[in-house]
């Protein structure tokens, strides 16, 4: 998959073809915002890894005031336009930790092997909350609009993320998990089952 100038042309930047909208995706940082002030949860990093055009970057911030924004994007062209870090989830390294980490539709086009090693650096890199989204067969069968979203080979079943993920989260609900070993308290009711 070309992620070039011509990818974000159709899915992001045309309005007619584009798979998100900027309200959608402040909808969705308000989400995310909410979430982790819910659970009392500082944020002073956050990881947006695959932020592509970085929709979610301004909206995050206006939430989590005290916060700062590192947006790793594994696109050449997303990289020179708009100053991300190069690199790939499954493979970035780096001392610092972050409070926050976002990975939002990326781990689709990974292998199944490469899901699992971005899967643990995730965890490695994540000491509060991870949000997570990626789509799945069950999204690609039944949720999502085909004509606004590229098809992806080999789609895996909701149930295989949530299980990887598991070994070193805690989900909570909408997209959002919690680090296992994090000292918060979770409401029973709270956690998603």
């Amino acid at each position: 998959m070309a992620f070039d100038l011509a990818y974000y042309q159709r899915f992001y930047f045309n309005r007619r073809t584009a798979v998100t909208s900027r309200s959608e995706m402040r909808a969705r940082a308000r989400l995310i915002s909410g979430c982790v002030d819910y659970i009392g949860l500082p944020v002073a990093r956050i990881l947006d890894a695959g932020c592509g055009v970085g929709m979610l970057r301004t909206p995050l911030l206006q939430g989590l005031k005290r916060a700062s924004y590192t947006g790793l994007e594994f696109s050449d062209y997303l990289c020179q336009r708009y100053g991300w870090l190069q690199g790939s989830i499954e493979t970035f390294r780096t001392r610092q930790r972050f409070d926050l980490v976002i990975c939002y539709d990326v781990l689709q086009y990974l292998s199944a092997a490469q899901a699992r090693r971005a899967i643990a650096n995730l965890a490695r890199l994540c000491r509060g909350a991870l949000y997570f989204g990626a789509l799945t067969r069950e999204d690609w069968r039944d949720n999502c609009d085909q004509s606004r979203t590229d098809r992806i080979p080999g789609l895996r079943p909701g149930s295989w993320y949530r299980r990887e993920l598991a070994s070193a989260f805690r989900p909570i609900g909408c997209g959002m998990w919690v680090k296992r070993d994090v000292p918060l308290t979770l409401w029973n009711l709270d956690a998603a089952a």
